[in-house]
């Protein structure tokens, strides 16, 4: 288990040293006003509990993901900047890092944009700002299936103590 969570932090670190051309925002598909709430009632009040919200919401809605463990080598990462606006709208979603293959970039793209909107973040999440922005990372396996970052670091920081950060 160590050793795979060595092997996945290694690929994570490989990809976002290579350096990659930015990829053109893209554009927002019309969606109906009012699905998403402005602020929630309850939910995320951290970044990072919104991101995890915000990656189940991609998993719920795409048909391109899968929940088996992590295979030992992965075909790609991409690495997104999604911008949120304070309703939940994509502003802004692009391809920060690669491994090169256009269409992998494009399921990442196409998953978070098919999920949106979002539930809007919470004035914590937002401190002040119209919009924030947070970085998604797509794990993809050969076959081009994929797992969000988000919703697998946490299963693995369980049992994973060099994961979590954790010191003897």
């Amino acid at each position: 288990m160590v050793l795979r969570g060595i092997c996945i932090l290694s690929a994570l670190l490989v990809s976002a040293c290579a350096p990659q051309p930015r990829i053109e925002p893209v554009s927002t598909p019309a969606v109906t006003p009012g699905l998403a709430a402005p602020f929630p009632e309850d939910g995320p009040l951290l970044i990072n509990d919104y991101k995890r919200t915000v990656a189940s919401r991609i998993v719920a809605a795409n048909e391109e993901v899968f929940f088996e463990p992590l295979p030992e080598m992965l075909k790609s990462v991409v690495v997104l900047e999604i911008t949120v606006d304070h309703r939940g709208y994509p502003l802004d979603v692009y391809v920060i890092r690669s491994n090169g293959y256009p269409e992998l970039e494009q399921v990442a793209l196409a998953s978070v944009l098919r999920a949106a909107p979002f539930d809007g973040p919470q004035p914590g999440v937002l401190q002040g700002a119209a919009s924030v922005s947070f970085l998604e990372t797509f794990l993809f396996r050969a076959d081009g299936f994929y797992q969000v970052l988000s919703l697998v670091l946490p299963l693995q920081d369980a049992f994973s103590p060099s994961l979590a950060g954790a010191s003897n």
